[in-house]
């Protein structure tokens, strides 16, 4: 049974790297479709607010690429996976909630959990889309390497953008 947003035509759940053009290509789409035919939904969003809720923080500067996010991004993985393993539909009820477009778009879906959850939840009309970018073009848009993090059995290689 769907959750408490609307019943979608399609659901496209798009997976990349960091600075591979996740969003460009959801923000070109929707303008090709228009807003009132297509939604772009942000698995980060509902996990930055009730993270900057649950820990004092600024909501609205979790947001951007700023050295304020980048200095919580550590403890916001370990504490949005842990999150997950108590819930794995947490973050995705959250940003279907009232969508009421025919087409979603969800820009940044990086866990199989979360895969698995449209899935079950809305079935065929469900796809994945991987989009890729050359490492130079992703440097280009501000991504710069950094180490490995590691939680349970999900790896993440967190970057730095450049500002």
């Amino acid at each position: 049974m769907a959750p408490l947003g609307g019943v979608p035509g399609l659901v496209l759940l798009f997976s990349g790297k960091r600075k591979s053009g996740k969003d460009f290509v959801t923000e070109a789409l929707q303008s090709r479709l228009g807003a009132d035919v297509c939604a772009i939904l942000r698995l980060s969003g509902p996990l930055k607010e009730q993270y900057a809720q649950e820990h004092g923080l600024d909501f609205h500067r979790l947001l951007d690429a700023s050295t304020y996010k980048e200095a919580y991004r550590r403890d916001m993985i370990r504490w949005g996976e842990e999150k997950r393993q108590a819930d794995p539909g947490f973050f995705c009820r959250k940003i279907v909630e009232g969508v009421c477009q025919p087409v979603w778009l969800v820009s940044d879906t990086r866990r199989v959990s979360d895969i698995q959850w449209f899935q079950e939840a809305y079935g065929a009309v469900t796809q994945t889309v991987r989009v890729v970018a050359t490492e130079e073009s992703r440097q280009q848009r501000g991504w710069v390497f950094t180490p490995v993090v590691k939680f349970g059995c999900e790896i993440w290689t967190i970057k730095k953008a450049k500002h």
